[in-house]
């Protein structure tokens, strides 16, 4: 007898019904860039079809999101003014805690709002912490760290994206907010994020380039994955709610691997780079822009995802919502 596993294949029907992996735009992060001042819409020349937002005027990102599907937002913060220490990232008068406030009284539970805890947007040398003889030091930078997460905890965030790479800062930032009271407040950690050139459409749309060497000395070797379930497991016993891996695409294996070693939720990112080298080759008209967005989303979950962040979020659940994927 000749067996056929094509006969689940042979129709739309039947590929539906035996689909492996189910996608929901419950499971989508939209990133959002919010800027200093008042009436700003901008336009991110690294991160075509993204804008820069002034708190006033999220709210227009937000609604678009919200007719797709999309209830959950990632939002950065790019300050007017920066310095050695990044005061600008804990004032509670900062462009993040002004955002977050204004979109929480406006939308209250409809939507739900992370905050990425890191200083490299708000450092005059772009290093993700305090500098000590132009090294990052650790111990410190921790300092400030739990102090961006309370500013951002008292702000309204629903849960703090502590981005750094710092050791130890999970375990910090879940001190400082059960101590205030924020017990509910989740912390979503960048538990395996690597030293990648995935990045640079981010950086400069976040103006977060360090401005001497570079992060390898904190951000993850790419050609470790050990080390990645390590760091994994040193984020779950300090407390994380949920473990990212970033970037995704070239790291679909470190995804798997961390949705398989952990029982908590695994959230993946893919990157600025990611998202513009599909933007750029569409536009030579190299590649179909809407299928290869589907196929890479897919792949992703496929890894073992149960979260994506995505600059494609909105575009992601309307392809779910038309039964394209999921």
């Amino acid at each position: 007898m000749l067996i056929r596993p094509r006969r689940l294949r042979l129709n739309q029907h039947t590929r539906d019904m035996a689909r492996e992996v189910r996608l929901s735009s419950k499971s989508l992060i939209l990133p959002i860039f919010i800027m200093e001042g008042e009436n700003v819409k901008l336009p991110i020349n690294s991160l075509e079809g993204h804008f820069y937002y002034s708190p006033d005027t999220v709210f227009e990102a937000v609604d678009s999101a919200l007719k797709y599907g999309v209830n959950k937002f990632l939002v950065f913060g790019v300050p007017t003014e920066k310095d050695e220490i990044g005061s600008q990232s804990f004032d509670e008068n900062g462009v993040i805690q002004k955002a977050v406030g204004a979109i929480k009284e406006r939308y209250r539970d409809e939507v739900f709002i992370i905050t990425d805890v890191c200083m490299c947007e708000y450092t005059s040398h772009g290093h993700c912490g305090i500098l000590d003889h132009g090294y990052v030091d650790n111990d410190k930078t921790l300092e400030y760290l739990t102090q961006i997460a309370l500013s951002h905890a008292m702000a309204g965030a629903d849960m703090v994206a502590p981005s750094d790479m710092m050791d130890g800062r999970v375990a910090a930032i879940r001190q400082a907010l059960d101590k205030h009271n924020f017990i509910n407040t989740l912390i979503m950690s960048y538990a395996v994020k690597y030293s990648s050139s995935f990045y640079g459409p981010f950086r400069e749309a976040a103006k977060s380039a360090p401005s001497f060497g570079d992060r390898k000395s904190y951000q993850m070797d790419y050609h470790n994955k050990k080390e990645a379930i390590k760091e994994a497991l040193l984020d779950i016993n300090e407390g994380a709610d949920i473990l990212m891996v970033k970037p995704a695409l070239s790291y679909l294996d470190i995804i798997s691997e961390v949705s398989k070693q952990s029982n908590l939720p695994t959230a993946a990112y893919s990157v600025s780079g990611e998202y513009a080298m599909i933007k750029a080759a569409a536009k030579m008209n190299l590649i179909d822009e809407y299928g290869v967005m589907c196929e890479s989303a897919v792949s992703i979950f496929r890894a073992g995802a149960d979260i994506l962040i995505s600059y494609y979020a909105k575009e992601i659940a309307e392809a779910i919502n038309k039964g394209d994927i999921g």
